[in-house]
């Protein structure tokens, strides 16, 4: 368990925005309380703090509130960057970061939720491959991630849309998606910190237990 004083984090396990917040917090090694929630039926806590009703949002212990993932992961990361992820924060990771919130989650959704947006879902795949093929490249003569041979801010923050898009339709993916990305991307969610991120937690309630947010062991 954490400190009452420790930070609070709202967040919803199956949202890669609140993964990416996730990822970045556990790896600073912040101690911070964690507070599951149900976007269909959002605790009135939560929306006292960032009316605008999406997570991830960070409490901190002043007051303050940070309510966009990549700004949580940047504050987490400026506490502490044990493995240099913000070594290749540059104007190359805001630009693949801008295409992956962008574009590729566009099409992500229209693929993903055909009936939600009235979509051809075989189009947007189709989008969001190309995008893929992109980072695949990247990823190749990179030496294994976006930006340098060791992960960094750009592979946190895009691996679990990327995610999203590949359990779609996983056998497709399998038989589809460039060698180069599919082994990136197995390799962060086989990792020892994604899964511990992943685990799974009781909505909370006004004076329920706030476990602490699990580290990679």
């Amino acid at each position: 368990m954490t400190g009452t004083d420790s930070p609070v984090l709202y967040t919803f396990r199956r949202c890669p925005y609140a993964m990416r917040a996730r990822l970045a917090l556990s790896a600073s090694g912040v101690e911070v309380r964690v507070r599951e929630v149900i976007l269909r039926d959002k605790p009135a806590a939560m929306l006292e703090a960032s009316p605008k009703g999406t997570v991830p949002v960070l409490v901190l212990e002043s007051g303050e509130v940070v309510e966009e993932s990549l700004d949580v992961m940047r504050w987490a990361l400026a506490v502490a960057d044990p493995e240099g992820w913000l070594s290749a924060d540059t104007a190359e990771t805001d630009a693949l970061i801008t295409q992956n919130d962008g574009p590729f989650k566009r099409a992500l959704d229209r693929y993903k939720y055909p009936e939600r947006y009235g979509s051809d879902p075989l189009v947007h795949r189709t989008a969001g491959l190309e995008i893929l093929q992109g980072l695949s490249e990247r990823i190749r003569v990179r030496g294994g991630q976006l930006c340098d041979p060791a992960p960094t801010l750009a592979d946190i923050a895009i691996f679990p849309f990327v995610r999203q898009f590949a359990a779609t339709d996983a056998a497709w993916w399998a038989a589809n998606a460039p060698a180069p990305l599919r082994a990136w991307l197995d390799g962060h969610v086989n990792s020892p910190r994604f899964r511990a991120i992943m685990e799974k937690f009781p909505r909370w309630e006004p004076g329920a237990p706030e476990p602490a947010l699990p580290r990679a062991i």
